[in-house]
């Protein structure tokens, strides 16, 4: 992996708290003047739209959670950090667009469509407040694609591949909400327009049930991305890999016989690798070389942030059996192999 591949995590903790503001500003605006739009005019789909971005208003509040307490240090209870806590607030604000926005926009659309025909009132109001909705949350999007390239970039990674795999939650959580709201409003503008020109409520309630699968979708995707962070999933694969090689380019290492990693946070990784050294090594020098290696994938690798090291012999029966219990044959020989070549 090239050198620049390797520090992953070096980017401003700020950057994300912006864009979670800049979006908290943005929604909280829109849910005010959507909410009094859609008392005015008495629009189904706008009355979605008002619990969409209250809902999306929530979550900021609880991206902002997210990002205070991740930040706080190691202590007895929490002897890694603190970093999960992100992905708990995000999974909240998952269930929260699902609850407060989906649920309550299909509960309108469901209501327009069985309550007979009604009509807009002054349906310039909706359009003009549509409008400047569209404004702020389109500036609110470009902030949160802003950051995500950012990262993508120093990731190394495509833009969606970065979505797909990224372990934070907050810049991506903003870009799907903020994707869902301009859908939203399109969604919403066109209900009412549709509604203007035939005078059919259906079209009204059609566009709130639209909205609802919309945010039930986003919904659905952000708490699958969350439940994959806080189920101990292992660290980017590229990082593993780097670190084997970097482990079995240690002159004591004859081979890494095993190499665990996890995702304790936001660019945060465990390491725990067992290695066979060299046989001539004495204690003393055993000791010397797991400090030494291990504070040199710590330097190599800014997002490790604890490593563990153990001096096994490779052909050790229980060993390897859990390894190829975890890998499979073919990955476990591979990992061996590979890590005895470099």
């Amino acid at each position: 992996m090239p050198e620049d591949t390797e520090k992953t995590g070096a980017r401003p903790g700020g950057e994300s708290k912006v864009t979670v503001l800049v979006a908290l500003g943005a929604n909280l605006a829109v849910a005010v003047a959507k909410g009094v739009a859609a008392v005015l005019t008495g629009s189904a789909s706008m009355a979605a739209e008002t619990a969409h971005s209250f809902a999306d208003t929530l979550n900021q509040v609880f991206l902002l959670i997210a990002l205070k307490g991740s930040a706080k240090p190691a202590d007895r209870a929490h002897p890694f950090g603190y970093g999960r806590v992100r992905y708990f607030w995000a999974l909240l604000a998952a269930g929260s667009i699902f609850v407060t926005g989906a649920l309550y926009s299909a509960f309108e659309g469901v209501h327009a469509l069985t309550s007979g025909e009604h009509d807009i009132e002054s349906p310039l109001i909706n359009y003009v407040v549509l409008g400047v909705a569209f404004v702020l949350e389109g500036a609110s999007l470009l902030r949160g694609l802003q950051q995500t390239r950012d990262e993508a970039r120093q990731h190394r990674l495509g833009f969606r591949d970065f979505l797909r795999t990224s372990d934070d939650p907050t810049a991506t959580t903003v870009v799907f909400e903020d994707s869902a709201a301009l859908i939203g409003l399109v969604l919403a503008a066109a209900g009412n327009a549709l509604h203007q020109v035939t005078g059919h409520a259906f079209w009204d309630g059609i566009a709130s049930l639209a909205i609802a699968a919309v945010l039930a979708g986003v919904a659905l995707r952000l708490g699958l991305s969350n439940k994959r962070l806080l189920t101990d999933v292992q660290a980017d694969p590229r990082l593993v890999r780097a670190v084997l090689v970097h482990l079995g380019d240690e002159p004591e290492v004859e081979a890494v016989v095993d190499l665990l990693t996890l995702t304790l946070g936001t660019d945060s990784v465990l390491v725990c690798a067992r290695l066979d050294l060299e046989n001539s090594l004495s204690a003393a020098e055993v000791e010397r070389a797991m400090v030494r290696i291990g504070d040199g994938v710590q330097e190599a690798f800014p997002d490790v942030a604890e490593v563990f090291l153990e001096p096994v012999p490779r052909h050790d029966q229980g060993v390897r059996d859990r390894v190829r219990s975890r890998y499979g044959d073919r990955l476990a020989e591979f990992m061996v192999h590979e890590a005895s070549r470099s």
